[in-house]
């Protein structure tokens, strides 16, 4: 059976005086488990009343939640059966490890959990800036002022796409190919990228994330092992057997589903 809403460790509980409505927070909490993947799709998610205890918050709260949830096609509700994670959902595992990361590092400097979140929201509607060395989109010197508007607009947003891959690519340091990939030619002379140029090192940088998060994933699944086995060791025939609790969210998904 599940633990009681009222456990002091209650991973589901709001904050009714927090920044955020209750309901966000809750909509918030149920969608990262989703596109995690800790709740993979088509699997069924608790009743609105087992989770409005849990919550501590009105069942209307968890039925609008549930609903937005719907409407988005993050889960379905299917007439007498309850309701479930979408069949389509893309779950993206190491959404966790790069939070869990970040939260770390910030604990490491003394930065309130909260403030790193708000920060976090500022920064996710502004462009982020390319990495200092690379080509900025908006240096004149490069934008091949005598092409037509809509050649430079490509290369712009080849650029732009470029960024993003780079800022993606820097959360994966540890896990980059050992040898880079093929990618457009260095020139020696200062040149203006054309779009075939872009597009190559584009791809290779897509190529590279790819790469980067297979080995990420596999990594993380590695070193859970590891410390599966070493608790297992340590707590010996008597312990718990060496559950791998990685982060909260598998924590939360524990605290739902404890062993019998």
């Amino acid at each position: 059976m599940a633990q009681q809403a009222s456990s002091a460790d209650n991973p589901f509980a709001v904050e009714p005086d927090g920044d955020l409505p209750v309901g966000l927070q809750l909509s918030w909490r149920v969608r990262a488990l989703i596109v995690t993947g800790r709740l993979a799709a088509g699997e069924s998610l608790p009743s609105v009343r087992r989770l409005a205890a849990w919550a501590g918050v009105n069942v209307n709260t968890v039925r609008a939640v549930y609903e937005s949830l719907e409407n988005e096609g993050l889960i379905c509700s299917r007439q007498g059966q309850g309701t479930f994670v979408a069949d389509r959902t893309v779950a993206q595992p190491d959404l966790e490890a790069i939070a869990v990361d970040a939260l770390r590092r910030g604990q490491d400097a003394g930065v309130d959990p909260r403030e790193l979140a708000k920060v976090v929201m500022a920064c996710a509607t502004m462009p982020i800036p390319a990495p200092e060395g690379s080509a900025s989109p908006r240096e004149p010197d490069r934008l091949g002022l005598g092409d037509s508007s809509e050649a430079i607009e490509v290369r712009l947003e080849l650029r732009r796409q470029i960024a993003r891959l780079e800022a993606e690519l820097a959360a994966y340091v540890r896990d980059l190919p050992a040898q880079s990939m093929p990618t457009a030619p260095i020139r020696a002379e200062a040149h203006v990228a054309g779009v075939e140029e872009l597009e190559q090192t584009r791809d290779t940088l897509i190529a590279q994330l790819s790469v980067a998060q297979r080995s990420a994933e596999q990594r993380a699944r590695r070193e859970g092992e590891e410390r599966a086995l070493r608790r297992a060791v340590a707590e010996g025939p008597g312990g718990d057997g060496g559950e791998n609790i990685a982060g909260p969210l598998q924590w939360a998904m524990s605290w739902w589903r404890p062993k019998s």
